[in-house]
Formats: structure tokens, sequence, C-alpha cells
């Protein structure tokens, strides 16, 4: 990973880390902003899908918006935009104000993090492609697992410097926005139309999969933590910890794999082998088997990604971050639909919450078998 984020591609790199920690900062500090607000706790936890809902709307058309108005221009709004509104968190006086702030974040963070994977994919051989995302992915789970940890620490400051910090890294990666993509001369404009294809529905289908039934999961961890080992919040912490970092140090190992091995072969395995670790979760008997199971799952979902942001780059050249994006949209409404999913069979019983997730998991690897049949050059 050292080499790749020394290169030119690193802006690209940071762009990617952007989202999900911008998205992921604000939990560990809701104690700091119910003070400040005087507001409640539901008021201020409001904030949270006040991000991810237009993030994840959005996304069905930011991609075809940025390679029709041109990726440099819409990418360099997207990060002005993130700046702006990040200040705007950082000097709201009003739960409402803070929330509306939050919406705006999340709807200028849909224009960057499909436009800059596309930007990515375009300036790397197709040979090192799995490569290249499996880093990207690496990068973008690193977010997840650093974003509470560093939130807290500048929570202990001042809540202000969550916001602030990456409105500033928003503003620097403004200078630097992803290449334009490459067009024949006299080619038509992207189209919407164009991702509209069953290739896209099932790599849509996947990501909500792979998104709902593992990587987002990490609250049913920590409740199960709570309920069946006593866990404190810091020692909670620490486990859902566990599934990021070893996410992160695979991501780049997984990509060269999915280069190897093909992607669909990759993507199925990553998935089957989560399915297996998560099904397993709600058996654990005590705390250091469940952190064994929960950091191996983070680690094949790895695999997951690396195979299934190669797929999605590659499955409409045309219009890539088009579908980068519409994929992306359906990836996120999984982490919405997961508490939906999951919660009332936890309350039920534990086990079978964890079961039914694997299973998800599951039919997201046989899913992903069917794109077998697909585009030869993918293998």
């Amino acid at each position: 990973m050292r080499r790749a984020l020394s290169s030119p591609t690193f802006p690209l790199y940071v762009g990617g880390f952007l989202g999900p920690f911008g998205g992921g900062v604000l939990s560990v500090i809701i104690p700091q902003l119910r003070d400040a607000f005087g507001a409640t706790t539901g008021e201020v936890a409001a904030a949270i899908p006040a991000y991810f809902v237009p993030f994840a709307a959005v996304q069905l058309v930011s991609g075809t918006i940025g390679e029709r108005l041109g990726r440099r221009r819409v990418v360099r709004a997207g990060y002005i935009g993130y700046a702006l509104t990040s200040v705007l968190a950082a000097g709201s006086h009003s739960v409402g104000l803070f929330i509306a702030a939050r919406a705006g974040s999340g709807a200028s963070n849909a224009f960057l993090t499909p436009l800059v994977l596309a930007g990515l994919a375009d300036m790397t051989p197709r040979e090192r492609l799995g490569r290249t995302v499996g880093t990207f992915g690496a990068v973008q789970t690193a977010a997840i697992a650093l974003s509470p940890l560093c939130g807290g620490l500048l929570g202990d400051i001042d809540w202000r410097l969550a916001f602030l910090a990456p409105g500033a890294v928003a503003i620097a990666l403004a200078t630097v926005p992803p290449p334009e993509a490459e067009r024949l001369p006299g080619a038509a404009p992207a189209r919407l139309r164009a991702v509209l294809t069953r290739r896209v529905g099932v790599l849509s289908a996947a990501a909500f999969l792979a998104y709902g039934s593992v990587t987002s999961l990490g609250f049913l961890v920590a409740l199960h933590c709570d309920d069946a080992f006593g866990l404190g919040p810091s020692e909670r912490g620490a486990v859902l910890a566990g599934f990021g970092v070893a996410g992160a140090l695979v991501g780049r190992p997984s990509g060269r794999l999915v280069d190897r091995r093909g992607r669909v072969s990759v993507t199925a395995a990553g998935a089957l082998a989560c399915a297996v670790l998560i099904a397993l979760v709600g058996e654990a008997g005590n705390v250091a088997t469940l952190v064994a199971l929960w950091v191996g799952a983070g680690a094949a979902t790895t695999l997951v990604w690396a195979g299934l942001n190669t797929l999605i780059v590659e499955a409409v050249p045309a219009n890539r971050a088009g579908a980068t994006s519409v994929v992306s949209a359906f990836k996120f409404a999984g982490n919405a639909a997961a508490p939906a999913m999951w919660l009332p069979l936890y309350a039920i019983d534990p086990r079978l919450a964890f079961l039914a997730a694997g299973a998800g998991s599951a039919v997201m690897a046989a899913i992903t078998l069917r794109l077998r049949g697909g585009r030869r050059k993918v293998p």
C-alpha cells in the first residue's frame, strides 16, 4: 500500500477516505453535540440518516451527471460543497441547522466517491486494476475503523474540529480532481440509460447484500457484546475496530488475488467465507472467539469488495462513474436497511439474527456467480 499512497493517485485515495470518515465521525461525539445544542439524543442522532440518506439517493444519478458535465468540474464542486457544509455544521447553533448541514455534506459527497473511483480505474492498467481497487477498498475500510477514534480525539478538544478538519482536507483536494473520462470524437454523452442493464442490476443486489449482511453489522456485534458478555463502551469499540483494521491490512493483497484468480471467483469466495464467519458469531461462547470471527469477517469482506468494485468499474465503460454511483447507492441502502432486517430476529434469538445475516452473504455469493455468463473479458 505504501507505493500506492506515494503515487500521483494519492489524492484519489484520500478522497475515497473522506466519504466514510465524514459519515462515521458523528456517532462518537453525540454526547457533546447533545450538550452543545441542548437537544435530545434522538434529535442529534437524526443527523446520521440525514447524512446517509441523501448520500445514497443522490448517487443514483451523480455518476452520470459527473460524466456528462465533466468529472473535474463536478468533483471540484463536490469538494467545495462538502467543505462549506462542514463549516456550516461546525458553526451551527441549533440542532435543526446542524442536521441540514449534514444532509448537505451527504449530498455533496455523493458526487465524490463514485467519480473518484472511476477516475482511479481510468488511470490503472487492467492487469493491475484489482490491486488498485483493493487498495481503494482498504482505504475506505480504514476510514470506517478510524473515524470513531479520530472523532473522539477531536471531540475531546472541541467537537467542531471533527467537521472543520475534513472540511479543510476537502478544500485541499479540490485542487487535484480526478482525470476526465477519455471519449472518442463524436461519442454520445454518457446516459443513465446505459447503466440500466442486467449486469448492473446483479451488482447492485450483490452490493446491497454485502453491506447489509456483513459490512454494516457492527451495531449488531456491539449489541451482542453487551448482552452476552457485558462489555463496556471502550471494549465494544475495540472489538468493532478489529474488523476495519483487518480489512485495511488485507485490502491490497485481496486486490492482487482478484487480478490473478478472477473477479467473480474471489468475490464469491469472500462472500462464502463471510457467510460462515458471521453465522458463527452468534454461537461464540467467549469474547476471544467472537473477536477472532469478527476480525476474520473483516479480512474476508475485503475479498468481496476488491472483486465487486473491480466488476463495477468494468461494467459500463461508456458510463463508468454512472454505474459505480448506482451500485454504491444500493450499497448504502443495504447499510440503512440492516437494522430493520436483523434487529427483529435478534429480539427473538441473537443466534437467529447472525445466522440470517450469514445466509444473506451466501445469497450474495450465489448472485455474484451469475455474472460468470456475462462479458467474456471479465473472468
